[in-house]
Order: C-alpha cells, then sequence, then structure tokens
C-alpha cells in the first residue's frame, strides 16, 4: 500500500455486519446508489446535502466495511463499489439495496 492511501479490507475480512451497518445510513445509501449510477465517483462530487466533514465520514464508514474502494488519480481520490467482492460473499445483497427505496 502507497505512503497515505487508506486501509481496505482484504475480501475475506468484509464482515456482513458491517455491510449492513454501513449501507442502513440514508446518505451513505445515497452515496452508493450515486457510485453504482456512475460506475465510480469523485470524491467531493456527491450530491448528498451533508457537510463535508461529515460526508469524509460517511466515505469512511462505506470504505472500512469493504464497500467502497477508494484510489488516488492525480490530486483528485475515485470511489468505486466493490460489487463483484460483495457478490461473491453475499450473492444478492447490493442489488436488493440497490433497487429498494
Amino acid at each position: 500500500m502507497a505512503r497515505g492511501e487508506p486501509e481496505h479490507p482484504e475480501r475475506d475480512r468484509i464482515e456482513l455486519t458491517s455491510v449492513l451497518h454501513a449501507l442502513s445510513d440514508p446518505t451513505r445509501l445515497t452515496v452508493v446508489r450515486q457510485i453504482a449510477e456512475d460506475g465510480r465517483r469523485m470524491c467531493g462530487s456527491f450530491d448528498v446535502g451533508v457537510a463535508k466533514s461529515t460526508l469524509s465520514q460517511h466515505l469512511r464508514v462505506l470504505r472500512e466495511a469493504g464497500v467502497v474502494r477508494s484510489e488516488a488519480r492525480g490530486t483528485q481520490r475515485w470511489l468505486t463499489l466493490r460489487q463483484s467482492e460483495l457478490d461473491d460473499l453475499f450473492p444478492g445483497l447490493l442489488d436488493v439495496v440497490l433497487r429498494t427505496g
């Protein structure tokens, strides 16, 4: 891992309870849906109506739960869903969550 890069749980360390907790918050769920719509999103590009510091905390929860992967590209940080890993571990979960609401 490069210096300054955030930690992501390894695939076999992703726990269902952590994923469900991360997806239980309406703001985090909106973030996940926006990433799913675009395939990837720049960290500062979410339309969620919360302060930047609050958004950062929500993104941290999603990353630490294994729902998203954060990657630096130049001066920007991009987020992608770890959909294939989550689908392997918890088949259909993300599809149901993204459809609901």
